[in-house]
């Protein structure tokens, strides 16, 4: 009797212990630096689906790439990392990686056969030590122009410009009809992505390459150098007295109001036309920068820290999974103006930028941004050299290509 007591206790007990674990929801807090309109659409797609296969979900959003990256510095200090942080695939991860703040997670990527579906060149980033640890969100082309068409027409501009010099006669007919040419988000990091559009421009693909992952002197020491930095400073005499410091999205908004003619930005921007109701191709245009031989990319992606914690281990592994869902790709880069990471989705549902950025993907026309393949360090010099070259219109064109290439020593 005693021992039919006992198994039953502990029939109970186990009972009791299995409920409360299936009662205990996977909890995940998810940190990101997506505040902006199209940004918040497109993570509520992943939060959705999340929410929708039982896991609870909290939003820790901090405006700007580099705020949040402080205050993510903060967390780790004081102990306290979230379940998940937004990163960019490149060097920027592998230092947590190398210190062993992140986990891995193979086995979600072997079960939903990642490496099949994902563009190899994005995937070799994704993993370390030949582990994955990240999951991509979708791929941003970098180097796009988007202009209001009807500020193009207002101000008698046809077609879109096919290089600098019929770029800048375009911003002069801008001008001229008391319109802001370009609308310059005036920060450091908005500057650097101009600069790359004109630098891939001035030495192509090949040297671009070159300048950035083998960090060639010759190159480096090439008139290209000079080159984007001359029409990188001509750009200084089209931009409106209100740009320093103003955030991407805000300029964003001024050609989606007609107060300005382009803004040159990543695809995320498309996402705030979609996002206010205007369609690509009818309300406004997208081409890759003037005279520029292909796309620059970026890719977004979900980070995993260690925390500890069982649940929290099993919740990033539900939102890993929620991630790279075909659906919510699709859903997530149609909110956000990105290209999907997965080849095998639907692309119907796409419109004519996408379509191009595809393009450019497929046949191999692209480069990545520096980010990816220089380290941290070496991007917030270059930023910093960039940021202080715009600020100095009698800065020296020789003694500025000079300072860009010594940025590589």
């Amino acid at each position: 009797m005693k021992k039919t007591m006992i198994l039953l206790a502990g029939t109970v007990l186990l009972g009791s212990i299995g409920l409360a674990q299936a009662a205990e929801k996977l909890k995940a807090e998810v940190f990101t630096s997506w505040t902006s309109g199209g940004e918040g659409r497109a993570l509520e797609a992943i939060k959705k689906e999340f929410e929708k296969r039982g896991g609870v979900w909290e939003s820790s959003t901090i405006a700007g790439f580099e705020n949040a990256n402080a205050a993510f510095q903060n967390r780790l200090v004081a102990g306290d990392p979230p379940t998940a942080k937004q990163v960019v695939v490149g060097k920027d991860p592998a230092e947590f990686i190398e210190q062993g703040l992140m986990n891995p997670i193979d086995d979600v990527g072997a079960a939903g056969k990642w490496k099949d579906v994902l563009p190899k060149a994005l995937y070799d980033y994704m993993t370390y030590d030949g582990k994955v640890y990240l999951t991509p969100t979708g791929i941003h082309g970098e180097s796009w122009m988007f202009y209001s068409k009807d500020v193009f027409s207002k101000a008698g501009i046809a077609e879109e410009p096919k290089d600098w010099d019929a770029f800048f006669a375009d911003m002069d007919k801008l001008k001229a009809a008391g319109l802001i040419p370009i609308a310059w988000g005036g920060q450091a990091w908005q500057e650097a992505k101009v600069f790359n559009m004109i630098l891939l421009s001035q030495v192509g693909m090949d040297g671009f390459m070159k300048i950035y992952a083998d960090q060639d002197k010759t190159v480096l020491a090439s008139d290209g150098i000079k080159k984007t930095l001359e029409i990188f400073g001509k750009m200084r005499g089209y931009v409106d007295e209100g740009a320093p410091g103003r955030n991407w999205n805000d300029a964003t908004a001024m050609v989606i109001t007609g107060k300005a003619g382009v803004q040159f930005m990543g695809d995320w921007a498309k996402g705030e036309f979609t996002a206010a109701g205007k369609v690509a191709g009818k309300d406004f245009g997208c081409a890759i920068s003037p005279a520029s031989p292909g796309l620059i990319y970026i890719a977004d992606a979900f980070g995993y820290l260690k925390t500890n914690d069982p649940n929290q281990d099993a919740a990033q592994k539900l939102l890993a999974e929620v991630v790279m869902g075909p659906a919510v790709q699709v859903e997530f880069s149609l909110n956000k103006g990105s290209i999907p990471t997965r080849t095998d989705i639907d692309k119907s549902k796409f419109d004519i930028c996408t379509q191009k950025g595809m393009t450019y993907l497929s046949e191999g026309k692209i480069v990545p941004e520096q980010a990816i393949t220089i380290t941290p360090q070496q991007v917030g010099t270059l930023t910093d050299f960039i940021d202080e070259f715009w600020a100095n219109p009698s800065a020296d064109i020789d003694a500025s290509a000079a300072q860009f290439a010594a940025a590589f020593e």
